[in-house]
């Protein structure tokens, strides 16, 4: 085991900050203990890594695990936000300044790592979020390698050529389809071009990412607003977001890609902070249909 401390500058919320990363209330390679700490698991450069952060009096104390334990706590500051400017954020809107009120402590979290956002976001694509959590639980179950630590039932997601490698079945039986199956076939085989994405702004990773047959614009977002910590990565395509950002800003319902993107231009390079912080207020419009239902191609 191996510890680092770092004091954030200001107010800190490790929940909100870390929160992100949760791929669903079951993920294998994410856990919130009792007393509010964060485990989380890694596939680093250097090996598999666990995490186990807490918040205490003399700032965030972290422990590290694994061959990837060294990698993990040389990031950390940059994992709980330290490259992160919420200061550059003018809220422009009585609802975003009240938001930004109340949640001083939230900082954008940069993980460093671009498979392990963009592989859960692929299986996000076109599904509900309770069909793309149960194929990245049973895929991490079934594929991936228990993680270094003490924490029992924690899990590292596979290597690229183990993701590479999954037959047609596994992912049949985890319901994913063969379009998104596919996509991160393709991904995994060509990891380390898109590992480093990381690296660079917001454009070339987008540029980078999207190469690759099967990842638009949704996804990359989706990927980039964790792996870079991009402020300004707006989640467009999305079936909901346009919707409570129209209704959140002027209450009108059925805003669009283009209406909310009109909307979010006097935040341009905080757009996505600007969405966060909404979806932190609760305001969504009034529901009116029923939900769409939970699918599972694994039986047929």
């Amino acid at each position: 085991m191996a510890t680092r401390t770092w004091a954030p500058p200001g107010p800190y919320d490790l929940g909100r900050t870390l929160g992100v990363l949760a791929r669903g209330p079951g993920d294998p390679a994410y856990r919130v203990a009792p007393d509010g700490s964060v485990w989380r698991s890694s596939r680093t450069p250097a090996g598999p890594g666990t995490l186990h952060v807490k918040a205490t009096a003399n700032g965030i104390e972290a422990e590290a695990w694994g061959p990837g334990a060294p990698w993990l706590l040389d990031t950390l500051p940059a994992l709980l936000g330290a490259t992160d400017t919420p200061e550059a954020f003018v809220p422009r809107h009585r609802l975003l300044h009240e938001a930004h009120r109340r949640n001083p402590g939230l900082r954008l979290a940069r993980t460093g790592l671009v498979l392990e956002s963009l592989i859960p976001s692929i299986l996000e694509q076109k599904v509900t979020s309770d069909e793309a959590y149960r194929a990245w639980r049973l895929l991490l179950q079934r594929h991936g390698d228990p993680a270094p630590g003490p924490m029992p039932g924690l899990r590292v997601m596979p290597d690229p050529k183990r993701w590479a490698l999954i037959p047609s079945w596994e992912w049949h039986r985890a319901g994913v389809d063969t379009k998104r199956a596919s996509t991160i076939i393709r991904a995994a085989r060509v990891a380390p071009r898109l590992e480093e994405a990381a690296a660079m702004d917001d454009q070339q990773a987008s540029a980078r990412l999207q190469a690759i047959p099967g990842i638009g614009p949704w996804t990359t977002a989706e990927t980039l607003q964790r792996s870079n910590g991009a402020a300004d990565a707006v989640t467009t395509g999305d079936l909901h977001l346009p919707k409570i950002i129209g209704y959140a800003l002027t209450g009108a319902r059925g805003t669009d890609d283009e209406g909310m993107l009109e909307l979010l231009a006097p935040y341009e390079g905080q757009r996505h902070r600007a969405c966060r912080l909404i979806l932190l207020t609760g305001q969504v419009p009034p529901r009116r249909a029923p939900r769409f239902p939970v699918g599972n191609i694994a039986p047929l």
